[in-house]
């Protein structure tokens, strides 16, 4: 196998390395054959990770720091590196006879060793380690300003006084865990992501990364993150003005696509409440970014009257692979089997209970008359809405052969309702329509497009739920959808 030399390798002279540990039975094995090499070459370097008595010949360097094996990349030991003009040339991992043979020029080298044997894990790629060594030897890609914490201050307590939180604890982002963050991407950590409202101020892939690492991300949520940040300062989903609402609304995250499933987010039962990592994590940093980074924060530009939970994070996954009409992603444009994250501007959930209706009519119209209390019953156009579909509640429209387009047909069949009804004091409600609209004999409940879909939940029990939204298209927010990108 051969490698190219890391550009930032340690003066090491030209010839042979051997990076060996004791603590790996393969490198105990080729010790003969260690001091067999060193017998008939002048210039072999041993360098040993764990024991600096080990071996005893040929005497070994002590790389008790693990610099050395860390800026050789050493992935396993034993590993044998050819050195030519201060450069790499070559390598072979483990025990392979017949290429250390080849690489080191002694004919019989190893001979009464096993033909080949697997080696064993460096010490300088150990979870437990190499966070420490990314952020002491990577040659540091941060850029964000570093704040020193006393160490007999709490550093949650800490962010909890800067304002840093959203009334939670946070993860502390320390060098070490931002670097890790950053290993979820293959973007550069000064990429501008977005420009994040109010404040329009950028943010970098690190500063994002900062974000998830405060919320508690994996750095394998990352990619959704960014993509989400992406989403959220477009002008059509107008977060600035999501801000600045007296409404409880804040940004919805549906994500679908094979990654969910790589990286563990619920789909089903709960999965629009609490208990999973990926879906409690990635909605938080996004408003974390929005906070932190833009200066959206409650009782400054955030003016909501009473806000949500759900505004302190609110992500889910679709059950894409199950659903029997597929994804909301699709219908914005996004390919199936492309992971996609999908931004609604939305309020708290509300749940549809229907527990008889086997026929889809029946339940179109239950699901129906519950979207016509939406925010409120005279209120029609201005708001568009998610409706997520139980597995039972699905199984009624798919097994009657209902697609897409024809459960939100059938549903809307029932939201229209005359002008009479929803003007000012009809019912004696003073909220409503404006009088010149007590003439139309039928208006929908929403817009063309208002009403979307999405398949999630627990297998068990027969209701869906509403995510009402805030006001929509030019005037308010428009949902968007981004392809995650790696």
């Amino acid at each position: 196998m051969t490698a190219v030399a890391p550009t930032n390798s340690p003066a090491l002279p030209d010839g042979l390395v051997v990076v060996v540990k004791r603590d790996c039975e393969t490198c105990q094995m080729i010790v003969p054959a260690l001091v067999d090499l060193a017998a008939q070459r002048s210039d072999v370097v041993v360098i040993t990770q764990d024991d600096p008595s080990f071996p005893t010949s040929p005497i070994p360097t002590f790389d008790e720091d693990l610099a050395l094996s860390w800026h050789l990349d050493i992935e396993t030991v034993p590993t044998l590196i050819v050195r030519e003009e201060g450069a790499e040339v070559e390598r072979t991992v483990g025990w392979q006879r017949a290429e250390w043979q080849r690489l080191t020029g002694v004919a019989e080298l190893g001979d009464q060793l096993p033909t080949m044997r697997p080696g064993c894990g460096s010490k300088s790629v150990d979870p437990d380690l190499i966070d420490e060594l990314r952020a002491r030897y990577g040659g540091s890609v941060l850029t964000a300003r570093r704040i020193e914490v006393a160490d007999a201050e709490d550093e949650i307590e800490f962010m909890f006084t800067r304002g840093w939180s959203d009334g939670l604890p946070v993860v502390p982002p320390t060098e070490e865990r931002v670097l890790a963050m950053l290993e979820g991407t293959n973007r550069a950590a000064d990429d501008v992501v977005a420009v994040i409202p109010p404040d329009l101020a950028p943010a970098t892939v690190e500063k994002v990364a900062i974000a998830a690492v405060m919320a508690g991300c994996r750095p394998e949520y990352l990619p959704w993150v960014l993509a989400a940040v992406q989403a959220a300062c477009t002008d059509e989903f107008n977060m600035h003005g999501l801000l600045a609402t007296t409404m409880p609304v804040g940004p919805v995250l549906i994500c679908s696509g094979p990654g969910t499933r790589a990286i563990g987010m619920n789909s089903g039962g709960n999965a629009l409440g609490q208990g999973n990592r990926a879906n409690s994590t990635i909605g938080r940093a996004l408003q974390l970014v929005v906070r932190n980074v833009g200066g959206g924060r409650p009782g400054e530009i955030d003016r909501a009257t009473h806000g949500s939970p759900g505004k302190i994070g609110f992500c889910f996954a679709e059950n894409d692979a199950e659903s029997p009409f597929g994804r909301l992603a699709s219908e914005h444009g996004i390919d199936d089997g492309v992971d996609a994250v999908t931004l609604f501007a939305g309020e708290g959930t509300r749940c549809i209970v229907d527990q008889i209706s086997r026929q889809p009519e029946s339940l179109a119209r239950s699901i129906a008359a519950s979207l016509l209390a939406m925010l409120h019953p005279k209120l029609i156009m201005a708001f568009d809405a998610v409706l997520v579909i139980g597995p039972e509640h699905a199984r009624v429209f798919a097994e009657a052969g209902w697609d897409r387009s024809a459960i939100v047909a059938g549903i809307s069949e029932h939201l229209n309702r005359p002008g009479s009804d929803l003007v000012r004091g009809a019912g004696g409600i003073e909220e409503g329509l404006p009088e010149v609209f007590a003439d139309v004999p039928s208006l929908p409940k929403f817009r063309d497009g208002g009403l979307m879909l999405t398949y999630a939940g627990g297998g068990a029990g027969l209701f869906s739920e509403i995510i009402g939204g805030w006001v929509n298209d030019e005037v308010g927010s428009k949902p968007v959808t981004r392809a995650v990108t790696y």
